[in-house]
């Protein structure tokens, strides 16, 4: 199974706790986490722009195929053993659905987590 690259925004902490619980079931190293925010993220070296991966989830597979929305999350947790959900976000009828919902989600995520982020990633520095 191929390696996982997945950018996330650092500055959210509902994003944080995600990375934090994946982070804590990698135990295979299947999965590579990259901070949009970091100041070594590079645009060019990646071959999108932060912009586009702060608006839905990117992830890259191994060194070339760039996936982005929902199937980023089926593939991590396909990564980290949660099969059920894995298959569940898998599923092709459902991925509009579940895209639609993430892009709004990913629009109003800093909102949600002055919310319940602290909470989650309280949460997810605790038990994960």
């Amino acid at each position: 199974m191929q390696n996982l690259t997945i950018y996330y925004d650092g500055h959210c902490p509902l994003c944080q706790a995600e990375v934090r619980f994946l982070r804590s079931r990698n135990r295979a190293g299947l999965l590579r986490f990259v901070d949009l925010q970091d100041p070594h993220f590079s645009e060019a070296a990646e071959r999108f722009s932060c912009a586009q991966a702060l608006a839905t989830i990117h992830g890259r597979l191994g060194d070339e195929e760039l996936l982005t929305g929902v199937r980023v999350f089926a593939e991590a947790y396909r990564r980290v053993g949660l099969n059920a959900l894995a298959r569940l976000l898998s599923v092709e009828w459902l991925q509009p659905a579940f895209d639609a919902v993430y892009r709004k989600f990913a629009r109003h995520r800093h909102a949600l987590s002055r919310w319940i982020g602290p909470l989650l990633l309280t949460l997810a520095k605790r038990f994960c």
